[in-house]
């Protein structure tokens, strides 16, 4: 990819390079790296900002003093996402905050932060309803997307105490996620933390870890690419093997390969095409794909194509059969060349929708020129598929980093401009994926729930009431959120629909809808396919914070006849609600055996001229002979701690709980009795970083609880930590 801080074209510049680290920002916001940073230049400097204090009583230093000084910090046992070569370290010492480690000398038992790093939702299976935009296809196009979350060092395991986070949440649009990162001075190797992975899984989106081989200009070293490919005495492929073993122990997908370290030659080009179908067929038989990336061609030389071609074909499909799931084609494609390729991948025997033809938002988002119908013309069918870089711009580029800032962000690279994808902006530019490519969904089965929590946020809600005044960043603990913001329909005024942060039923954020409604206006939610039995009952948690509004709950039991079609809601009353309490409506969807849940959506009605702004704090759909409470998990440990001035960091772990859970959250309880949120994770360990000790407190108390789909909690495991 391109070098555009050095004044390269993204069209023909050298080579596709994952992100150095930078400095901490101002304040606790931490901007991620971006490809013109020096390499490696203070890799661990980055996260640093992110592992400040949190849990009760977290105290600010005096202005001007030093914050070191003024607030003592106990041992880091931070877990950090692992990162490795794969095999000879570099020469010299790495940087302070970095840690280089050999991939052949990994094993899970000697992984100290396994349980930290090990995801454990699977992959949710996906479903495409039927498109709410006339252009948006299914079964053509498909989209990757190539996301550096945090450098490649000191990256958390387990999110961090910052709203200020790339809290992706349009799954929807994606078919596959490159936890990007890597570099020449910190480890060449990536796999992605839990959080990342657990959220992209409950949408049915595979998430691969990176494989990088950096050109020499970069700090290069082809030993590393002869480290990769090597052969054992019984000539089979030892890093292959731990590949396999390092993605099916901590629960991702796959590969991203990239081996853009010039100087091979065919030889070389030999064993990295047979050391790909060793690790594809290790893998295949657990779900593993393996994405290759367009640099190393035949000869074993970089050579950027831009192309599926004869250079490089063989690395995606040889005499033998398939040796890669998908190739990236690099930037320097052209109209002709994407053709080309799509038409190779036909007379090879695979789809044209495994080319991913690469599209750079680094630097530009949405502005950014692309020659859309080079790549999903809208006359006639898509080329090939596409690969966004760096799509985390829609973050990256604010000034303002609130998390509601960035969702609006958000929301306009995936929807469009009109933040609607049944209604998009007339002569837009930027073709949204939204407009082209179909949504999915992962909503099948009751019970289903959704508190419109994105997975980060300034405070932490439990019933409406804050329990941590802390932000925090976790993508596990994300709902399953609408794939289309915001398809409203209305005889009048567009209300603005937005996820927003200043008040949450449960986790950091609502759905607020607001402005002057001069018609009935019906916001459509998520796409489903819910066989509903009879005793099925919808509850909304809401709240009118101004106008009284009436409220209806609409469910399709049908789908709409084409895309862009009308869907046929069937609705029915929930209350009409006014003041800013939450309320919670019950509503009984009575239908006949085998009736199907295709679609859900809320109706709002004013009650008057005013403006109004009603929030819906959560959505559930539940069968009411089913509901239990989750059982509570056990034997809640402190595994590690250290201690420096009243300040604790600490390791805790449990036992999981039987049934299904959906993750669990860890509390503080005070001398009073106050019980403070500290933090939630889908696995069954967590790292406290800085937790304070109360006035006259001889232990602190910690309560783990399982949280279920419906976020019903069980009943706490505690342990105590005693204060030395």
């Amino acid at each position: 990819m391109s070098e555009t801080g050095h004044g390269a074209d993204p069209r023909t510049a050298r080579s596709i390079r994952p992100p150095r680290a930078t400095a901490p920002a101002p304040a606790a916001a931490v901007t991620p790296p971006t490809r013109r940073g020096v390499l490696a230049a203070g890799a661990g400097a980055g996260a640093a900002a992110l592992l400040g204090a949190t849990g009760a009583g977290a105290a600010a230093a005096p202005a001007g003093a030093d914050p070191a000084a003024a607030v003592p910090t106990p041992p880091d046992l931070a877990p950090y996402a692992s990162y490795w070569f794969p095999g000879s370290l570099p020469g010299g010492a790495p940087d302070p905050g970095i840690v280089w480690r050999s991939l052949v000398d990994w094993s899970p038992e000697s992984d100290p932060d396994l349980a930290h790093n090990t995801a454990t939702v699977p992959l949710a299976p996906r479903f495409t309803p039927v498109p709410a935009h006339p252009g948006a296809r299914a079964g053509q196009a498909r989209i990757s997307s190539l996301v550096s979350f945090a450098p490649t060092a000191r990256n958390p395991s387990q999110g961090s105490p910052t709203a200020d986070y790339y809290a992706l949440t349009h799954w929807a649009y994606l078919d596959e996620l490159v936890f990007w990162g890597g570099s020449a001075g910190e480890g060449i190797v990536l796999a992605p933390n839990a959080p990342v992975v657990d959220a992209a899984h409950r949408n049915g989106v595979p998430v691969l870890g990176n494989v990088f081989l950096p050109p020499v200009a970069y700090g290069g070293d082809l030993r590393w690419t002869r480290d990769l490919v090597q052969r054992d005495a019984l000539g089979r492929f030892p890093v292959a093997e731990k590949l396999v073993q390092v993605a099916r122990t901590y629960g991702f997908d796959g590969w991203f390969v990239n081996a853009e370290t010039d100087g091979g030659d065919s030889a070389l080009a030999t064993r990295m095409r047979e050391f790909l179908r060793a690790l594809r067929t290790a893998g295949a038989p657990h779900g593993l794909r393996i994405t290759w990336y367009d640099a190393m061609n035949s000869t074993g030389r970089v050579g950027w194509q831009g192309a599926l071609n004869s250079l490089n074909q063989e690395f995606f499909e040889d005499r033998a059969g398939r040796v890669a799931d998908s190739v990236f084609v690099d930037f320097r494609w052209t109209p002709q060349s994407l053709a080309a390729s799509g038409a190779l991948a036909g007379r090879l025997g695979r789809s044209r929708y495994e080319l991913w033809a690469a599209v750079d938002t680094e630097s530009n988002g949405w502005d950014s020129g692309v020659r859309w119908d080079a790549i999903i013309p809208r006359d006639r069918d898509h080329v090939v598929g596409y690969g966004f870089y760096r799509p985390e711009w829609t973050r990256n580029h604010l000034t303002d980093r609130s998390p509601g800032a960035f969702h609006r962000a958000d929301d306009r690279f995936w929807t469009g401009e009109s933040l609607d994808p049944a209604r998009p902006a007339p002569g837009a530019l930027w073709r949204a994926p939204a407009t082209a490519v179909a949504d999915r969904s992962t909503v099948t089965a009751l019970p289903f729930a959704c508190a419109f929590n994105t997975g980060h946020g300034e405070r932490w809600y439990e019933g409406g009431e804050v329990t941590s005044e802390a932000p925090w960043n976790h993508l596990g603990l994300q709902d399953r959120l609408p794939g289309r913001r915001w398809a409203v329909d209305t005889a009048g005024e567009r209300p603005a629909v937005t996820l927003d942060f200043a008040r949450a039923w449960r986790g950091g954020s609502s759905l607020l809808v607001a402005g002057r409604l001069t018609a009935p206006a019906v916001v459509g939610l998520h796409g489903t396919r819910i066989p509903l039995p009879a005793t099925t009952v919808l509850e909304l948690v809401h709240a009118s914070e101004a106008g009284a509004v009436g409220v209806e709950v609409g469910v399709a039991t049908r789908e709409p006849s084409a895309p862009g079609g009308p869907v046929p809601y069937t609705w029915r009353k929930a209350e009409t609600v006014g003041g800013a309490g939450w309320r919670t409506s019950r509503v009984r969807i009575s239908s006949p055996p085998g009736t199907t849940a295709y679609g859900l959506a809320v109706r709002i009605t004013p009650g008057g001229n005013a403006p109004v702004s009603w929030r819906l704090g959560a959505l559930s759909l539940h069968d009411t002979t089913t509901r239990r409470r989750p059982a509570s998990p056990g034997a809640l440990t402190v595994t590690a701690s250290a201690q420096a001035d009243g300040r604790a960091s600490l390791r805790l772990a449990w036992q999981r709980s039987p049934g299904p859970v959906r993750h669990y959250e860890v509390s503080r309880v005070l001398p009073d009795g106050t019980r403070r949120f500290l933090g939630g994770t889908c696995g069954a360990a967590l790292h406290l970083p800085a937790v304070e000790r109360a006035a006259g407190e001889r232990a602190a108390v910690f309560e783990v609880r399982a949280v279920d789909e419906l976020y019903a909690l069980s009943g706490p495991s505690a342990t105590t930590l005693a204060w030395t």
